[in-house]
């Protein structure tokens, strides 16, 4: 399922809203905007404000999507899904390497298909969340959040 993102707390909406269901303010629909994805304390899963991360939609790839930190140590960068097979994990050998012990040496791939992108669970031991479902497969959406280990990162692709 995709997702539109409010322009003012960063609240993700389904596409079909209007107006925000957080705030309610009116949702702005065209694709090439910036969106604010909110720090997340992972405690008390309450909106910061200081590490916010910035999403300029016109700076995404055309030709491939793109996975931001959301939250971690590593928020705000961004890794281009440009290989058939990304590998996230603790390895170095990872295309997406994310530092931290709650995440497997192998954790979860992403892979490009003919229907879109696909994230696989690797069997690691803490599960890989697809907005907060644990999946073992799962195609990946305009907006979707996967959670590995501790980190979120959130899945965009330029429109067509």
């Amino acid at each position: 399922m995709a997702y539109v993102f409010c322009n003012d707390c960063g609240h993700r909406n389904r596409t079909e809203s209007n107006f925000c269901s957080a705030c309610g303010s009116a949702l702005d629909l065209a694709s090439d905007h910036t969106i604010t994805l909110p720090n997340v304390d992972p405690l008390l899963d309450a909106p910061g404000t200081a590490d916010d991360v910035h999403v300029d939609l016109s700076t995404v790839p055309d030709d491939c999507g793109v996975l931001i930190v959301r939250s971690g140590a590593q928020a705000g960068e961004r890794f281009a899904l440009r290989a058939t097979v990304t590998h996230l994990g603790r390895h170095p050998d990872s295309e997406i390497m994310l530092d931290d012990i709650t995440v497997s040496r192998r954790h979860a791939e992403v892979e490009r298909t003919a229907a879109g992108y696909v994230s696989r669970d690797a069997g690691s031991l803490n599960g890989t969340y697809v907005n907060q479902q644990r999946i073992e497969e799962a195609l990946l959406s305009q907006g979707d959040e996967l959670q590995v280990g501790k980190f979120r990162l959130v899945f965009f692709e330029r429109a067509q």
